[in-house]
């Protein structure tokens, strides 16, 4: 398709591509994420934000996300796992004319459960940037990916260490009182061992408060010392479960280096591709589909 908009409608803001012959021509990003919308208020949201760039031509548009959530526009549902992903361009949900919302995946088996939302786009572009039997997706929920051949998703789970982290540096004793933080690469290679070697973070968590309170642990390091440990304990475990020998890391320039590091330290090769760029190669492919 020559021309179309992707969208990637999440939590806290809205981000969009204008794309005309396979090349980004206009870009946007506004902080209207479900979070902060009215119930109601997606279509309105859409027709201020979007709708300039479709003008009369009614440009097709594809959005992925929490859009397509119970608190979004309208729920787009979830394909059960296993699935192969090339499906979830065939289950768009219409929410206007040439306007669709890509499904979700979702994990319930044996008492186990779990959902995705926007990292099925992104993991179909992954696929055909960077094949990979295991696909790691670092954020605010990280997201582990079995994908076998012919882009079969066999099992996916989801680690909260990106929302944790804020949790506890916001709302918990390990941050409190705390001044503002500095990059400290020390101390994050430092919580990432202690990691690594004690996923289990029940009492890692509270000596982290106990090093800057008696002196051992800077008090501007604190957030690096916390996120080395939270990394370090979801890759202990994950790796644990899925046994990978390569993975494709989906991250962003942030996140990418510090779970390179966790990686390296356990030798499992990393091949990578950038979150926004699997983003767009996956709405282009279902895009392309659709021809």
């Amino acid at each position: 398709m020559e021309r179309y908009i992707a969208v990637d409608w999440g939590s806290t803001h809205l981000r969009a591509w204008l794309i005309e012959s396979g090349t980004c021509i206009d870009t946007l990003n506004v902080p209207c994420g479900v979070t902060q919308m009215t119930a109601g208020e997606a279509p309105e949201l859409f027709a201020r934000h979007i709708g300039p760039w479709r003008k009369e031509a009614l440009l097709p548009v594809l959005m992925a996300g929490m859009i397509g959530s119970e608190a979004g526009w309208r729920l787009a549902g979830y394909l059960p796992c296993p699935v192969s992903l090339h499906r979830v361009g065939e289950q768009l949900c219409e929410v206007a004319e040439q306007v669709w919302i890509v499904p979700g995946l979702k994990w319930a088996q044996d008492g186990e459960y779990n959902v995705m939302r926007g990292e099925e786009t992104q993991l179909l572009g992954a696929m055909q940037l960077a094949p990979s039997h295991c696909y790691v997706m670092p954020g605010t929920h990280s997201k582990w990916i079995s994908v076998e051949g012919g882009g079969q998703v066999t099992r996916f789970d989801t680690a909260m260490t990106g929302e944790l982290h804020h949790l506890l540096m916001n709302h918990s004793l390990i941050g409190k009182g705390l001044p503002s933080q500095q990059p400290d690469e020390t101390a994050f290679v430092q919580g990432l061992e202690r990691g690594l070697n004690m996923p289990s973070l029940v009492n890692q968590l509270f000596a982290t408060r106990a090093a800057w309170v008696l002196g051992v642990l800077e008090k501007t390091a604190v957030s690096d010392a916390l996120s080395g440990l939270l990394i370090g304990a979801e890759v202990a475990m994950l790796t644990r479960q899925y046994q990978p020998q390569q993975i494709t890391l989906v991250a962003s320039e942030v996140l990418s280096p510090r779970y390179r590091q966790a990686f390296a330290r356990l030798d499992i090769a990393v091949n990578e591709c950038g979150a926004q760029e699997a983003f767009l190669q996956g709405i282009g492919r279902i895009i392309d589909a659709r021809r």
